[in-house]
Protein backbone atom coordinates (compact mmCIF):
# COMPACT_ATOMS: atom_id res chain seq x y z
CA UNK A 1 0.00 0.00 0.00
CA UNK A 2 2.81 2.43 0.94
CA UNK A 3 4.54 1.56 -2.33
CA UNK A 4 1.35 2.35 -4.27
CA UNK A 5 0.95 5.79 -2.60
CA UNK A 6 4.60 6.59 -3.25
CA UNK A 7 4.18 5.71 -6.96
CA UNK A 8 1.12 7.93 -7.32
CA UNK A 9 2.93 10.83 -5.60
CA UNK A 10 5.87 10.48 -7.98
CA UNK A 11 3.49 10.40 -10.91
CA UNK A 12 1.77 13.57 -9.66
CA UNK A 13 5.12 15.31 -9.27
CA UNK A 14 6.14 14.35 -12.81
CA UNK A 15 2.80 15.66 -14.15
CA UNK A 16 3.13 18.94 -12.29
CA UNK A 17 6.72 19.36 -13.47
CA UNK A 18 5.67 18.73 -17.07
CA UNK A 19 2.79 21.20 -16.77
CA UNK A 20 5.09 23.81 -15.24
CA UNK A 21 7.65 23.33 -18.04
CA UNK A 22 4.97 23.72 -20.73
CA UNK A 23 3.60 26.84 -19.03
CA UNK A 24 7.08 28.35 -18.82
CA UNK A 25 7.78 27.65 -22.50
CA UNK A 26 4.45 29.19 -23.53
CA UNK A 27 5.15 32.30 -21.44
CA UNK A 28 8.66 32.57 -22.90
CA UNK A 29 7.25 32.30 -26.42
CA UNK A 30 4.78 35.13 -25.76
CA UNK A 31 7.52 37.31 -24.31
CA UNK A 32 9.79 36.69 -27.31
CA UNK A 33 6.95 37.41 -29.73
CA UNK A 34 6.07 40.62 -27.94
CA UNK A 35 9.68 41.80 -27.99
CA UNK A 36 10.00 41.04 -31.70
CA UNK A 37 6.88 43.03 -32.53
CA UNK A 38 8.05 45.98 -30.45
CA UNK A 39 11.47 45.96 -32.10
CA UNK A 40 9.99 45.65 -35.61
CA UNK A 41 7.52 48.45 -35.01
CA UNK A 42 4.44 46.20 -35.37
CA UNK A 43 1.53 46.31 -33.00
CA UNK A 44 0.26 43.05 -31.55
CA UNK A 45 -3.12 42.04 -32.94
CA UNK A 46 -6.04 43.41 -30.96
CA UNK A 47 -8.50 41.02 -29.47
CA UNK A 48 -12.00 41.38 -30.93
CA UNK A 49 -14.54 43.03 -28.64
CA UNK A 50 -17.80 41.18 -28.03
CA UNK A 51 -16.73 37.81 -29.31
CA UNK A 52 -15.72 36.70 -32.82
CA UNK A 53 -15.36 39.29 -35.65
CA UNK A 54 -18.35 39.36 -37.93
CA UNK A 55 -18.83 40.86 -41.38
CA UNK A 56 -19.77 44.26 -40.00
CA UNK A 57 -16.70 44.63 -37.76
CA UNK A 58 -14.05 43.03 -40.00
CA UNK A 59 -11.41 45.24 -41.67
CA UNK A 60 -11.65 45.52 -45.49
CA UNK A 61 -9.56 42.92 -47.29
CA UNK A 62 -8.50 45.36 -50.06
CA UNK A 63 -7.96 49.07 -50.71
CA UNK A 64 -11.07 49.19 -52.85
CA UNK A 65 -13.20 50.34 -49.92
CA UNK A 66 -10.71 52.91 -48.64
CA UNK A 67 -11.22 55.40 -51.47
CA UNK A 68 -7.45 55.61 -52.12
CA UNK A 69 -7.15 53.23 -55.07
CA UNK A 70 -7.32 54.25 -58.72
CA UNK A 71 -9.18 52.22 -61.33
CA UNK A 72 -6.93 50.15 -63.57
CA UNK A 73 -6.17 51.65 -66.99
CA UNK A 74 -7.60 49.99 -70.06
CA UNK A 75 -5.14 48.69 -72.66
CA UNK A 76 -5.83 51.74 -74.84
CA UNK A 77 -5.34 54.14 -71.95
CA UNK A 78 -2.09 52.41 -70.99
CA UNK A 79 -0.74 52.69 -74.56
CA UNK A 80 -1.60 56.38 -74.65
CA UNK A 81 -0.07 56.93 -71.20
CA UNK A 82 3.18 55.19 -72.20
CA UNK A 83 3.51 57.17 -75.45
CA UNK A 84 2.62 60.42 -73.69
CA UNK A 85 5.25 59.77 -71.03
CA UNK A 86 7.97 59.50 -73.68
CA UNK A 87 6.74 62.57 -75.57
CA UNK A 88 6.39 64.64 -72.39
CA UNK A 89 9.94 64.23 -71.10
CA UNK A 90 11.10 67.67 -72.32
CA UNK A 91 7.80 69.56 -72.39
CA UNK A 92 7.99 72.55 -70.05
CA UNK A 93 5.31 74.73 -71.71
CA UNK A 94 2.56 72.85 -73.57
CA UNK A 95 1.82 69.18 -72.95
CA UNK A 96 1.50 66.80 -75.92
CA UNK A 97 -1.81 65.47 -77.21
CA UNK A 98 -1.07 61.85 -78.10
CA UNK A 99 -3.47 59.47 -79.84
CA UNK A 100 -3.58 55.70 -79.31
CA UNK A 101 -0.45 54.21 -80.97
CA UNK A 102 -2.50 51.16 -82.00
CA UNK A 103 -4.49 53.46 -84.33
CA UNK A 104 -1.58 55.37 -85.88
CA UNK A 105 -1.30 53.26 -89.02
CA UNK A 106 -5.04 53.27 -89.63
CA UNK A 107 -5.27 57.02 -89.06
CA UNK A 108 -2.28 57.65 -91.32
CA UNK A 109 -3.81 55.68 -94.16
CA UNK A 110 -7.13 57.48 -93.73
CA UNK A 111 -5.44 60.91 -93.89
CA UNK A 112 -3.54 60.14 -97.07
CA UNK A 113 -6.61 58.65 -98.74
CA UNK A 114 -8.65 61.69 -97.72
CA UNK A 115 -6.12 64.15 -99.13
CA UNK A 116 -5.72 62.16 -102.35
CA UNK A 117 -9.51 62.19 -102.84
CA UNK A 118 -9.77 65.95 -102.30
CA UNK A 119 -10.31 67.73 -105.69
CA UNK A 120 -7.77 70.41 -104.73
CA UNK A 121 -5.00 67.89 -104.07
CA UNK A 122 -6.01 65.82 -107.09
CA UNK A 123 -5.44 68.96 -109.13
CA UNK A 124 -2.12 69.38 -107.34
CA UNK A 125 -1.14 65.88 -108.47
CA UNK A 126 -0.72 64.49 -104.96
CA UNK A 127 0.94 61.06 -104.86
CA UNK A 128 1.75 59.06 -101.77
CA UNK A 129 3.23 56.01 -103.46
CA UNK A 130 6.93 55.23 -103.05
CA UNK A 131 9.40 57.61 -104.65
CA UNK A 132 12.86 56.21 -105.39
CA UNK A 133 15.50 57.39 -102.96
CA UNK A 134 13.00 58.99 -100.59
CA UNK A 135 12.28 56.98 -97.45
CA UNK A 136 9.78 59.52 -96.11
CA UNK A 137 6.99 61.91 -97.04
CA UNK A 138 6.17 64.99 -94.94
CA UNK A 139 2.64 66.22 -94.14
CA UNK A 140 2.24 69.69 -92.62
CA UNK A 141 -1.04 70.55 -90.90
CA UNK A 142 -0.78 74.34 -91.05
CA UNK A 143 -3.90 75.00 -88.97
CA UNK A 144 -2.84 72.66 -86.15
CA UNK A 145 0.90 73.56 -86.24
CA UNK A 146 1.98 69.93 -86.58
CA UNK A 147 4.33 68.17 -88.99
CA UNK A 148 3.88 64.40 -89.43
CA UNK A 149 6.55 62.35 -91.18
CA UNK A 150 5.32 59.22 -92.97
CA UNK A 151 7.31 56.11 -93.84
CA UNK A 152 6.39 53.36 -96.28
CA UNK A 153 3.80 50.71 -95.47
CA UNK A 154 3.90 47.11 -96.72
CA UNK A 155 2.20 48.16 -99.98
CA UNK A 156 4.86 50.77 -100.76
CA UNK A 157 2.79 53.83 -99.84
CA UNK A 158 3.64 56.66 -97.44
CA UNK A 159 0.88 56.01 -94.91
CA UNK A 160 2.75 54.80 -91.82
CA UNK A 161 3.19 57.61 -89.24
CA UNK A 162 6.83 57.74 -88.24
CA UNK A 163 7.11 60.84 -86.08
CA UNK A 164 5.25 64.07 -85.34
CA UNK A 165 6.86 67.47 -84.70
CA UNK A 166 5.45 70.72 -83.37
CA UNK A 167 5.85 73.67 -85.75
CA UNK A 168 4.78 77.21 -86.56
CA UNK A 169 3.50 78.18 -89.98
CA UNK A 170 1.72 81.38 -90.89
CA UNK A 171 -1.26 82.80 -92.71
CA UNK A 172 0.92 83.11 -95.83
CA UNK A 173 2.01 79.45 -95.78
CA UNK A 174 0.70 77.88 -98.99
CA UNK A 175 -1.33 74.68 -98.99
CA UNK A 176 -0.57 72.19 -101.74
CA UNK A 177 1.71 69.40 -102.88
CA UNK A 178 5.44 70.00 -103.31
CA UNK A 179 8.88 68.37 -103.56
CA UNK A 180 11.97 69.79 -101.84
CA UNK A 181 14.51 71.31 -104.28
CA UNK A 182 17.47 72.36 -102.07
CA UNK A 183 18.69 72.69 -98.48
CA UNK A 184 21.15 74.86 -96.52
CA UNK A 185 23.02 74.64 -93.21
CA UNK A 186 22.26 78.37 -92.62
CA UNK A 187 19.86 80.48 -94.67
CA UNK A 188 19.25 84.23 -94.82
CA UNK A 189 15.59 84.96 -94.01
CA UNK A 190 13.33 88.02 -93.87
CA UNK A 191 14.27 90.73 -91.41
CA UNK A 192 17.11 90.09 -92.02
CA UNK A 193 17.29 87.02 -89.81
CA UNK A 194 18.81 83.54 -90.16
CA UNK A 195 17.65 79.94 -89.98
CA UNK A 196 19.59 76.75 -89.32
CA UNK A 197 19.22 73.47 -91.27
CA UNK A 198 16.83 74.95 -93.83
CA UNK A 199 15.14 72.87 -96.53
CA UNK A 200 13.22 74.69 -99.26
CA UNK A 201 9.64 73.56 -99.84
CA UNK A 202 8.64 75.88 -102.70
CA UNK A 203 9.72 79.34 -103.82
CA UNK A 204 10.48 81.39 -100.65
CA UNK A 205 8.89 78.90 -98.25
CA UNK A 206 11.20 76.65 -96.24
CA UNK A 207 11.48 74.35 -93.27
CA UNK A 208 13.94 76.03 -90.90
CA UNK A 209 14.72 76.58 -87.23
CA UNK A 210 13.16 79.37 -85.23
CA UNK A 211 14.94 82.45 -86.67
CA UNK A 212 18.12 83.90 -85.20
CA UNK A 213 18.83 87.62 -84.96
CA UNK A 214 22.32 86.98 -86.30
CA UNK A 215 24.11 83.97 -87.73
CA UNK A 216 25.19 82.79 -84.29
CA UNK A 217 23.86 79.76 -82.45
CA UNK A 218 23.39 81.73 -79.22
CA UNK A 219 21.18 84.43 -80.75
CA UNK A 220 17.81 82.74 -81.40
CA UNK A 221 14.66 84.88 -81.35
CA UNK A 222 13.59 83.45 -78.00
CA UNK A 223 10.21 85.20 -77.98
CA UNK A 224 9.47 83.48 -81.26
CA UNK A 225 10.68 80.15 -79.91
CA UNK A 226 8.00 80.39 -77.23
CA UNK A 227 5.37 80.71 -79.96
CA UNK A 228 6.07 77.28 -81.47
CA UNK A 229 2.81 75.39 -81.79
CA UNK A 230 0.88 78.40 -83.08
CA UNK A 231 0.64 80.38 -86.32
CA UNK A 232 3.59 82.74 -85.91
CA UNK A 233 5.80 82.73 -89.01
CA UNK A 234 5.83 84.89 -92.13
CA UNK A 235 5.03 81.76 -94.15
CA UNK A 236 7.87 79.31 -93.60
CA UNK A 237 7.55 76.24 -91.36
CA UNK A 238 9.55 76.78 -88.16
CA UNK A 239 10.71 73.80 -86.13
CA UNK A 240 12.95 73.05 -83.17
CA UNK A 241 16.57 72.57 -84.22
CA UNK A 242 16.52 68.83 -83.49
CA UNK A 243 13.45 68.38 -85.71
CA UNK A 244 14.50 70.55 -88.65
CA UNK A 245 17.97 68.99 -88.50
CA UNK A 246 16.34 65.55 -88.68
CA UNK A 247 14.63 66.60 -91.93
CA UNK A 248 17.93 68.06 -93.20
CA UNK A 249 19.74 64.79 -92.43
CA UNK A 250 17.13 62.21 -93.41
CA UNK A 251 14.90 63.63 -96.14
CA UNK A 252 16.84 63.90 -99.41
CA UNK A 253 16.18 66.49 -102.07
CA UNK A 254 12.98 65.55 -103.90
CA UNK A 255 11.12 64.47 -100.74
CA UNK A 256 7.39 65.05 -101.16
CA UNK A 257 5.63 67.54 -98.92
CA UNK A 258 1.88 68.11 -98.56
CA UNK A 259 0.53 71.11 -96.66
CA UNK A 260 -3.11 71.06 -95.57
CA UNK A 261 -5.45 72.49 -92.92
CA UNK A 262 -7.35 70.62 -90.21
CA UNK A 263 -7.63 72.56 -86.96
CA UNK A 264 -9.71 69.80 -85.32
CA UNK A 265 -7.26 66.93 -85.86
CA UNK A 266 -3.52 67.70 -85.68
CA UNK A 267 -2.52 64.40 -87.29
CA UNK A 268 -2.47 60.63 -86.88
CA UNK A 269 -0.07 60.67 -83.90
CA UNK A 270 -1.38 63.83 -82.25
CA UNK A 271 0.35 67.12 -81.52
CA UNK A 272 3.67 67.34 -79.64
CA UNK A 273 4.24 69.67 -76.72
CA UNK A 274 6.62 72.60 -76.46
CA UNK A 275 9.55 73.93 -74.40
CA UNK A 276 9.62 77.31 -72.65
CA UNK A 277 12.58 79.68 -72.90
CA UNK A 278 12.79 82.21 -70.08
CA UNK A 279 13.43 85.69 -71.59
CA UNK A 280 15.08 86.77 -68.32
CA UNK A 281 17.68 83.99 -68.42
CA UNK A 282 20.45 85.66 -70.39
CA UNK A 283 22.63 82.55 -70.20
CA UNK A 284 20.26 80.18 -71.97
CA UNK A 285 17.62 82.30 -73.72
CA UNK A 286 19.69 82.73 -76.90
CA UNK A 287 19.86 78.97 -77.51
CA UNK A 288 17.37 76.58 -78.98
CA UNK A 289 17.26 73.98 -76.14
CA UNK A 290 17.46 71.13 -78.67
CA UNK A 291 20.54 72.33 -80.55
CA UNK A 292 23.05 69.44 -80.39
CA UNK A 293 26.05 71.78 -80.38
CA UNK A 294 28.25 70.85 -77.38
CA UNK A 295 28.43 74.53 -76.36
CA UNK A 296 24.67 74.63 -75.72
CA UNK A 297 24.18 75.49 -72.01
CA UNK A 298 20.83 73.68 -71.87
CA UNK A 299 20.76 70.22 -70.30
CA UNK A 300 21.64 67.57 -72.89
CA UNK A 301 18.38 65.79 -72.07
CA UNK A 302 16.58 68.40 -74.18
CA UNK A 303 18.45 67.34 -77.32
CA UNK A 304 15.74 64.85 -78.33
CA UNK A 305 13.12 67.60 -78.37
CA UNK A 306 9.41 66.92 -77.96
CA UNK A 307 8.57 64.87 -81.06
CA UNK A 308 6.10 62.01 -80.80
CA UNK A 309 8.10 59.08 -82.18
CA UNK A 310 7.16 55.58 -83.28
CA UNK A 311 9.34 52.76 -82.00
CA UNK A 312 11.10 52.72 -85.39
CA UNK A 313 11.84 56.44 -85.04
CA UNK A 314 13.21 55.99 -81.52
CA UNK A 315 15.41 53.14 -82.73
CA UNK A 316 16.75 55.31 -85.56
CA UNK A 317 17.30 58.25 -83.20
CA UNK A 318 19.27 56.16 -80.71
CA UNK A 319 21.33 54.55 -83.47
CA UNK A 320 22.22 57.95 -84.93
CA UNK A 321 23.44 59.14 -81.55
CA UNK A 322 25.51 55.99 -81.03
CA UNK A 323 27.18 55.75 -84.45
CA UNK A 324 28.04 59.44 -84.84
CA UNK A 325 25.68 60.29 -87.70
CA UNK A 326 23.80 62.89 -85.67
CA UNK A 327 26.84 64.95 -84.72
CA UNK A 328 28.46 64.45 -88.12
CA UNK A 329 26.37 67.21 -89.72
CA UNK A 330 26.60 69.90 -87.03
CA UNK A 331 26.91 73.45 -88.26
CA UNK A 332 30.18 75.04 -87.08
CA UNK A 333 30.08 76.51 -83.59
CA UNK A 334 29.99 80.28 -84.05
CA UNK A 335 29.00 82.29 -80.98
CA UNK A 336 28.80 85.99 -80.19
CA UNK A 337 28.80 85.51 -76.44
CA UNK A 338 25.40 87.05 -75.71
CA UNK A 339 21.82 86.92 -76.97
CA UNK A 340 20.17 89.94 -78.50
CA UNK A 341 17.66 91.75 -76.28
CA UNK A 342 14.38 91.33 -78.12
CA UNK A 343 12.86 94.38 -76.47
CA UNK A 344 15.46 96.43 -78.32
CA UNK A 345 15.80 94.46 -81.54
CA UNK A 346 12.10 93.87 -82.10
CA UNK A 347 10.51 90.92 -83.87
CA UNK A 348 12.04 89.68 -87.08
CA UNK A 349 12.00 86.48 -89.12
Amino acid sequence: MAHSRRSRRQADLRTRALFTAVACLATLALVVAGCWMLLSGKEPPAEPVGGDMNASSAAPDSDADSGDSQPALTEEEQRIADATSLASANCTKDAPQVTDPATWDERGRALMEQLAADPFYQQEGLKYSEKDGCPYMIAVNRAASTVTVFSLDDEGNYTRPYMAMVCSGGEATPTGFFATPVNYDWRLLEGPSYGQYATRIWESFLFHSVPYYSQHKDDVEYDQFNQLGSLASLGCIRLMVCDVKWIYDNCPIGTRVVIYDNADDPGPMGKPGTIYTDPADETKRGWDPTDPDPSNPWDAAFRSGTAIRSQAAWDEWNAAQADGRWNGSLTPTDLQGYSTDSSIAGQRG
